[in-house]
């Protein structure tokens, strides 16, 4: 069994209806990632939470010292679980995540928490470049409604469209539920 750290991607409040960037059903996605949360701390295996921050004048949400920032109650970090803030879709990128992870020779990552097409998408493919066996728990991950050239996909089109690939070259993508038997 490969040494294994759960990562937890962009849990943050902006996320959640009343924040200011909302994504689909994120009280259901953080419900399950709580579920990976309890039983990787059950388990002792390591956890990781990445949060966002956009320092950008004017940026739409994640605005450092803002609540909307902040990491949800539902997947709080406890004491002596690291914290890594980050800048760009991935969450290796400037980080020190992919030392971290080497210097207690973890193996493999499951990855959870949002947005599906941007910070998920980049944090496991990054994960797979770096040698890493990577989990991504499809229900834990939230995805957004998105227009692009006129066509507007909803977050469930988003969401199939972001999984089918990772899981055809850079990913075992699984519900949740197989993973906290």
């Amino acid at each position: 069994m490969p040494k294994t750290a759960l990562i937890l991607v962009d849990i943050q409040n902006d996320y959640f209806d009343g924040g200011d960037w909302p994504v689909y059903q994120m009280e259901a996605v953080s419900c399950k990632a709580a579920q990976l949360l309890a039983k990787a701390r059950a388990d002792g295996t390591m956890v990781v939470h990445i949060r966002h921050e956009n320092p950008a004048e004017g940026a739409p949400f994640f605005r450092p010292g803002t609540a909307g920032a902040e990491i949800h109650i539902s997947v709080a970090p406890q004491q002596g679980e690291p914290v890594l803030t980050k800048g760009r879709a991935n969450s290796f990128y400037q980080t020190g995540l992919l030392e971290m992870l080497r210097e207690v020779e973890i193996e493999a990552v499951t990855i959870c928490g949002a947005m599906s097409q941007m910070c998920i998408d980049a944090t496991a493919r990054t994960a797979a470049d770096y040698g890493f066996q990577v989990t991504v728990a499809e229900d834990a991950c939230g995805a957004k409604e998105m227009t692009f050239g006129g066509v507007e996909v909803s977050a469930v089109q988003v969401q199939a469209a972001f999984m089918a690939p990772l899981a055809m070259g850079y990913a075992k993508v699984v519900p949740t539920e197989d993973l906290i038997v």
